[in-house]
């Protein structure tokens, strides 16, 4: 449910977000990105295109990859949502 919300927010924009970790992975492409994140690239595309959201798991590779804190990742991406309420 809470995947789905991610979707439909306005601010949610996974083309800016994926475009920034490319910048800062120094990366040239979808398929670089998802080599990285050790991931096929059917998984960034489908992200990229909002077919599918940015999983815990995959958030958590991606903290780990570029070393920017979950809070700014969340924000990168206009995840907007507060986590508890």
């Amino acid at each position: 449910m809470r995947k789905k919300a991610l979707l439909k927010l306005a601010s949610y924009t996974p083309d800016n977000f994926l475009n920034r970790l490319l910048g800062k992975l120094d990366l040239k492409n979808d398929a670089a990105l998802a080599r990285e994140l050790d991931v096929t690239p059917g998984v960034v595309s489908r992200i990229r295109n909002k077919k599918a959201p940015v999983s815990a798991n995959l958030l958590l590779m991606i903290h780990e990859a570029t070393e920017i804190a979950i809070p700014e990742l969340r924000r990168m991406m206009g995840d907007s949502r507060r986590l508890f309420s």
